[in-house]
Order: C-alpha cells, then structure tokens, then sequence
C-alpha cells in the first residue's frame, strides 16, 4: 500500500456549542483539501443548557470525542481528557496540532509535549478572555497561563488585529508569532421579509430588532433588555427577538417582565437566516468580542447592525457605512438602533453596503486558502518555515 503522504493535522476545540469557533472548526474540517491534508477533529460534550452546534447542523462531520474534555474546569476530568489527547497523538501521529479556545490550547499544548510526537504548535484565539470574564485575581492567572503557553507555540493566529494586540499587550507571545487570519462563512438562502416575519409570529410591518447568541455574562443579554425598553420609548410598538440560549436565559426571562408580549424568545435555530431577514436591526451588546459570526451573517443578509465597539469589532462593522458602533451603554444604543429604525432609507443604504462588504471580505474559502498556507508553512523545517497566503498579517 502506497504510504499516505498528506500533512495530518489535529484539530482540538473543547466542545463544539453553538458559536463562532465551532462555526469555524466545522467550516475547515468540511472545507480542507482531503487530497492535501488528513485532517481529524477532536472534541468533548456540551455542557447541559448549550446548543449543539454539531446537532443544530445535522452534521455529518465524523469528529473524534475525548472523554472528559468540555467546558467545565475538573481536575479529574482534566487529567483524563490531557492523557486521551495524549493517547491520540501518539496514534494519529500528526505534522500540526491546532487547539481552538482556551482549555483545548492548554490542554492540546502540553499533551503534544508529553506526547514526543514532535508536531507544531498553533492555538487560534477567536477572541481573549481579558475582559468581562473574570475577576482581577483570576484574570492575573489566566495571563500568566497563556504566557506559558505562547512559550510552547509555534504560532499564534487571531481573528483580529485588535485581538492580537491586545494579547500582546498583556504579554502573551511575541508579534512575529502572530497571524491574523479573518472569519470566513457562507450563509444559507436568505428567506422573503414577510415569509420569514411570518415563521416566527412577527407582525408583518412593526419595527423588529434582533439579538443572536449565547445568554452568558459576556454578551450581555441584560444589557440588551435595557436597551429595548429605551428603544420603546423612541418607537413604540417595536418588537425584539432573542434567538440563543444559555446559563441567562431564566433571568432574561425575569428582566423582560411587563414587556413580554414585545418579546420573541426563538431559542436555537437552524434558519438563523430567518432571523436576520425578518430584523430591521442586529444589536450586539457584548462586553467582549473577537470578531463576531453574527455580525458578519447579518451584513451578509442585508441588514444593518448596531454593536458595542470591543474587540475587533471595528474591523467588522464599518462604522456609519455597514452599521453603527456605540460604546457600551444602554442610552447611546438604543439612540443608534433608533435612528435606524426611524430612518429606513437610511438603514437599507447601510444594509446594501453591508452585504456587499460581508460577502466580499468574510468569505468561508478566503479563511480556507489562509489555513491551508498555515498548515503547510508548519509543515516545513522549523528554519524554512514561512507564512505567505495572502491576506494573513504578521
């Protein structure tokens, strides 16, 4: 039998909820060229209470499941998971390992070490966990942590510029570790306005803003409700959809209170396309962001969006040309998402202009090309390694 000479890659992501780095783990693992590249994925569970990105898509990605790897932080579970991924290195034997999120690129870096498989290091940051996650004592661990790790990386990749120089800020890694490599996606048939108001129970003429992602802390669902009361202030009769789920969304359902019938809690839905085409407005609230799949699907539909400027946002949304950023305060939002909702010619010049900067910039085989330049760079001699597809920043 002829030996496979194809560059194996292992690609380790903890557990596969519905957001933006399982967007993009399942994007590549369907999308790399098998004739080039033997590429697995290796994942744990989803935690009770998140959506299954794997189960929202009806995938049919073969993907590797290591016990004990998710999202939670147990000791037991956390030594089980490091000796699992061992255990399948040393199997697979792979040229690259590529851990997403941050216990997988702990637990993924320090198993290749033990594992003697020799394979290169990257860990893709879909954003940090710098701000809006933790206390001041547990974000000084979690900095010293990614130091000690970046130590152990070949490379870095970010979805952002911003993103990368706020790590490097803090002191995790060196800038000629770092590629900025863009989200790419590919989004579904975008239905009929008045079709799709009509699947989800929305007036066919009102105002309607929508929220789509998980119920967490970080992206501020609260935040979100206090804007929708301003709104209703400004444009009565305004109707808001919330199309997610998560650890908040007993207390979302709580905040809503007297305004319920204004609301549209949609839960997890494989149309989010439905979604944005029913919207006049995609509101982002978050406290932190990498650069965010929702906002990019958004303009990809057409319609205008209206976020907290964090993260790499800003390389996202044009601002006053594809959306409007705002700070993170619920009055200046809700000021912004009025003014689209009151201003429609104005919101429909912003959403052409959107889809058209979207789908040019954020496409799914850009991200592909870009990976596969990565992979191939790291499958060189460490003296002759270089990045060189276009598009990605050193």
């Amino acid at each position: 039998m002829k030996p496979d000479s194809r560059i194996r890659v292992m690609e380790i992501i903890a557990r596969m909820n519905v957001g933006g780095p399982a967007t993009l783990a399942l994007g590549l693992s369907e999308r790399l060229n098998q004739e080039e590249f033997a590429h697995r994925l290796y994942t744990g569970y989803v935690d009770d209470g998140e959506g299954d990105h794997l189960a929202l898509k009806c995938s049919s990605t073969q993907v590797h499941r290591i016990s004990g790897l998710g999202r939670s932080i147990r000791p037991s579970d956390d030594v089980r998971a490091l000796f699992g991924l061992v255990s399948a290195m040393r199997t697979f034997r792979p040229h690259i390992v590529h851990t997403q999120t941050a216990k997988a690129g702990a637990l993924g870096r320090v198993a290749v070490k033990l594992s003697g498989v020799g394979a290169a290091r990257v860990h893709g940051f879909h954003g940090h966990l710098l701000d809006g996650y933790f206390s001041a004592p547990k974000r000084a661990l979690y900095v010293r942590s990614e130091r000690f790790l970046a130590s152990m990386s070949d490379l870095l990749v970010t979805v952002g510029a911003q993103v990368r120089d706020d790590l490097l800020q803090a002191g995790i890694g060196r800038r000629e570790q770092y590629v900025v490599i863009p989200p790419g996606v590919r989004l579904g048939p975008v239905p009929d306005r008045l079709v799709a108001r009509r699947s989800l129970g929305l007036p066919p003429h009102a105002p309607v803003v929508a929220y789509v992602g998980r119920l967490t802390q970080v992206k501020r669902p609260d935040r979100f409700v206090a804007v929708a009361r301003e709104v209703l202030r400004k444009v009565p009769g305004c109707h808001f959809v919330i199309c997610g789920g998560g650890d908040l969304q007993e207390r979302v359902e709580q905040d809503i209170g007297s305004l319920r019938q204004a609301f549209h809690l949609v839960g997890w839905r494989k149309d989010v396309e439905t979604v944005y085409a029913a919207a006049d407005v995609v509101l982002l609230t978050s406290d932190n962001e990498g650069t965010p799949l929702t906002l990019i699907e958004a303009q990809m539909a057409g319609t205008p969006v209206v976020a907290t400027r964090v993260g790499s946002v800003a390389e996202v949304v044009q601002d006053g040309r594809t959306g409007l950023l705002a700070a993170a305060d619920p009055a200046e939002l809700a000021d912004r998402t009025a003014h689209l909702l009151s201003t429609p010619s104005f919101a429909r010049q912003l959403g052409a202009a959107a889809h058209s900067w979207a789908t040019a910039s954020f496409d799914v085989d850009s991200l592909v090309a870009n990976t596969e330049a990565l992979y191939r760079s790291l499958s060189e001699p460490r003296g002759a390694r270089r990045v060189t597809a276009g598009g990605m920043n050193r």
